[in-house]
Order: structure tokens, then sequence, then C-alpha cells
């Protein structure tokens, strides 16, 4: 919506649907950064006062000139859920217990589901913070117990309603908003709002039965309404998708798979959360603000650990880590600056900054395989933390130059261009990286793998009007690889079937494109 919206404003002064666009694709990426480093002073400010946030400044400001997530033409959600998690983390530490800043993280938690399923592991232990706080604390936090679960309901309610077809009310998803999600957070909210309000002068040890009658029945309805939703959201994704496709995407890798294909990026990805974890814990130990280091622990510590099962996890950890490390180093920043003369303190100072910035670890992981020479630049340390992504090959200007010529029809093409032939040729295509699209994706593994003759069929059964053969795709090689008889097999040989009618070829190093024709 709000990309849409800022594509509609520049559109009545852009000369070009295309610079209205171009313009929406710079300014958003830019707008995120800027809301992102204002969340982590602001939480910076909650934890330590103004020397914490600016703190809070320079590490945010770190983090998104050094994540591609916040570069102009990154769309992807990941940036705004990124957003969503520090501003969440940073209501939810307000040490004066407003009813305001739990309304915020209420409609904040809400916001995040309704954008992707990512963020729930860490919404959900959000909430069970709360509502252990309301448990522990009694009255004494029942106006922020309510304020959250009421605004969270409300929110929830909302933006189902706006965003799910009436038709899909009924439907359940594991990978979106649904009415699984729906119904577990609006019953939660609802049931923590209702607790808040009605036991109020109940003892401790009540509160937490009652609190433990809520998590049954909201285990429960889960079964009831969800069952399906308990367990991995892709565990519906084909075995041959999830072999060909989702185990060559880095940001899908599990911590051992990325320890063995990539080691050197394995600080970027995961030194951060756990310096955090381990700040958290030792702060809880000394009783040092603990219960705000008790909720930071807990939302860093579920992304970290979702982040060992899809490394994508490890985004919104290193995102939430800038609150309680802007803290210790304006604590180890004091304790410098009163002992100028012990080396000892300034050496921890420094030290602790660098563990804190996710780019360091990146650039000591670049230096370990490239070298130093190498490794000293920008673009060097952002791709070795960005997922790698094949969806640079054959997409050049020329091959969508010569695609866009052609009439309109369905390409058959590897998945990851997919998304660039969408983008600029007036086309339709079998698959692109979307796992909803199963059916596609499928038909497009089967035709490399069949026999030339066999293929025929599945071209013909999909429609298929171009066939965009990709010799460089990862996949398409490993596809050739798995099997040697194969239709791409036989393309990348020079064996071309009497079916598939070969085009001028735009860029020697891109498409090879074939027309399907009739027999």
């Amino acid at each position: 919506l709000p990309i849409g919206g800022l594509i509609r404003l520049f559109s009545l002064f852009a000369g070009s649907p295309e610079q209205a666009e171009a313009l929406a694709l710079t300014v958003w990426p830019l707008l995120l950064g800027l809301l992102f480093i204002a969340a982590a002073g602001f939480g910076g400010r909650r934890m330590g006062g103004v020397s914490t946030m600016h703190i809070g400044f320079g590490l945010a400001s770190l983090f998104v000139f050094t994540s591609v997530r916040f570069y102009p033409g990154s769309i992807d959600h990941h940036n705004l859920q990124q957003v969503l998690m520090v501003f969440l983390a940073a209501c939810l530490i307000d040490r004066r217990r407003g009813g305001i800043s739990h309304v915020l993280a209420g409609i904040t938690a809400a916001i995040a589901i309704a954008i992707g399923a990512e963020t729930v592991p860490i919404v959900a232990v959000a909430c069970a913070c709360v509502a252990v706080q309301w448990a522990w604390h009694g009255e004494a936090f029942g106006a922020p117990a309510r304020a959250f679960g009421l605004s969270l309901c409300l929110a929830i309610t909302g933006l189902f309603v706006a965003t799910v077809p009436p038709a899909q009310y009924g439907l359940v998803t594991c990978d979106n908003l649904s009415l699984g999600f729906y119904s577990l957070t609006a019953l939660g909210g609802a049931g923590l709002f209702m607790l808040a309000l009605g036991v109020k002068r109940a003892s401790q040890k009540r509160r937490f039965l009652a609190l433990g009658g809520l998590g049954i029945a909201m285990l429960a309805a889960a079964v009831l309404i969800a069952p399906q939703c308990l367990g991995s959201p892709l565990a519906g994704l084909d075995p041959m998708l999830r072999d060909l496709w989702l185990n060559n995407v880095t940001e899908a890798q599990p911590f051992l798979s990325q320890l063995r294909h990539e080691p050197s990026t394995i600080g970027g990805f995961y030194a951060v959360g756990l310096f955090a974890i381990a700040i958290c814990t030792f702060r809880v130990l000394d009783r040092e603000k603990a219960e705000i280091h008790l909720v930071l622990l807990a939302m860093i510590g579920i992304a970290w650990i979702v982040s060992l099962i899809q490394v994508r996890g490890s985004f919104l950890a290193n995102a939430i880590t800038i609150l309680p490390l802007s803290l210790i180093i304006d604590d180890l920043r004091r304790q410098s600056h009163a002992e100028p003369e012990n080396i000892n303190a300034g050496f921890v100072y420094v030290i602790t900054v660098l563990m804190s910035v996710p780019v360091v670890w990146v650039f000591l992981g670049a230096v370990s395989t490239k070298g130093i020479g190498n490794s000293i630049s920008i673009s060097a340390l952002t791709e070795a933390s960005a997922p790698k992504r094949a969806a640079d090959i054959c997409t050049s200007r020329a091959d969508m130059k010569a695609l866009a010529t052609l009439p309109p029809g369905v390409i058959a093409a590897p998945s990851e261009s997919g998304t660039t032939i969408l983008r600029y040729t007036p086309h339709r295509v079998l698959s692109a990286p979307y796992h909803r699209n199963q059916g596609g994706m499928l038909t497009e593994l089967h035709i490399g793998l069949a026999s030339a003759k066999e293929a025929e069929a599945f071209l013909k059964g999909a429609q298929v009007t171009v066939l965009a053969f990709c010799a460089t795709d990862p996949q398409t090689q490993a596809l050739i690889r798995l099997k040697p008889d194969g239709l791409y097999a036989d393309l990348s040989n020079g064996k071309v079937p009497p079916y598939l009618q070969a085009l001028p070829v735009a860029d020697p190093d891109g498409f090879r494109l074939y027309r399907v024709v009739s027999r």
C-alpha cells in the first residue's frame, strides 16, 4: 500500500510511469532507513537516556548503511519488518509502563503479523512478555496489559478485514495473515485484556494460574482452528522444490548448511546476536534493569533460535540487538572517561563497540576468504552479508528487450528470472521464486528434467509460448547434472527438438530463446 501510494504520488509530476516507479523504489527503502534509525534512537533513549540514544543512532546508521535491504530498489518486506521489530521492542521497554506505549506495541505487533510470518515467533514472545509482566506485577501492570491486549485484538481485526477477501475468511494458511493467525492473535489479545480487567485483586499465584488457563485455551484453539500451522509454514512444500530451489536460497539455509558452504558469513549472521544474548543474560544476573533486559533477551533469543533454522532470522535478531548493546556501550564509555588512565577500560569499550557491529564480523569473514585487499569496500561487505541469488543471471537489458519484442505469452524460464521478466516485459511467466506457485515451479523443473519428447507435453499443457534457456543458471545446471538425457541437457549440448524454434541470440551470455511451435 505505501509503495503503491508513492507511485501514485510521483506519477502526478513524473514524466512517465516508469519514472514514478523508479522514484518510489528509491524513496521507500531510504525512508525506512530513517525510520529504523529513529526507532533505534527511541529505544536507546528509553534504555539509558540521551547519550544512549545517540549511540543507538550511530549503530543503526551503520546497520542501514551496510545493509542492502535499505538501499534504493529494495522493496522486500524484510526492511519494514526490521523497523517494526525495533519499534516494538522500544515500546515494550517503557520503564514508566505507559499505556500509550503498549497501545503502539499492540498495533505494531498486529501490523508485523499482517506483513509476513517471519516475525510471528518474535511477536508471540513479545505477547508472552506482556502477559507474564501482568501476572508478576498485578494491577501495577494492569493498564499496560489491557492497552496492549485490546489494541492487538482490534488492530489485527481491522487488518484482517481490510486485507483478506470475504470469500477467504474461513481459509487457513500458515505463511500469511489468514483465519489461523487472526483468530489466535485476536483471542490472545482479548483474553489478556479480559484477565487484566477482571482479575485485579487476585494473588500472584492465581494470576499465573489464570494466565496458564489462557495459554491452554490458546493451544486448544490452535489445534482446532489451525493444526497444520503448529509445524513449519513450509512443511507442505514439494520435496523436489525443497531440494532444487529452497535449499539453494541463502536466507532459507539452516546454520549447519551455512557453516558448511559459506563459513565466512557465520560471524555476520550470528555473532552479534549471540553477543547481545550474553550481555542481556549478564545484566539480568546483575539485576541491572533486569526486567527490560529480560524482555530484550526473549525477543533477541527467539529470533536467534529461528536463525539457526533459517538464516533470515538473523536479520531481525541483529536489528533488535542495537538496544541492549547501545546501553552497554554507553556504560562502558562513561567508565572509560571516568578512568582515562585505565587502559583496560578503554580497551573493553573499543572491543565492545566493534563486536556490536555486524559489518565488522562480515569484514573479518571476508578477510579470512578474500584477503584484506579485496575486503575493504562497501560492495564486498554488503555482498558478503546479503542473500546470494541467481536473479542477475540471464536478466540483462538485451535479454529483456528481446523478450519484450515478442507477442505476449507465457515464458518458461528459471525461477529466479521470473520476477525480472514480469517487471520488464508484457509476458506471463510459468515460474518465479514464490513458494505459493508450486504448480508453475514444478512444471518448469519437469520441463528441464523430462526427455525431449515428454517435455513437449509439459510445454503444451502449460500453454508455454517461449522457452528461455539459461545455461549459467545454478538451478538449470543442477537439472542438467540430475538428468543428463533431459531437455535442458540436450539444449546445453546444442540438440534442439523439432517443436522448438531458435530465436536470434540477444546476449551471448544470456538467454537462448526458443519459440514453441505446433506440430
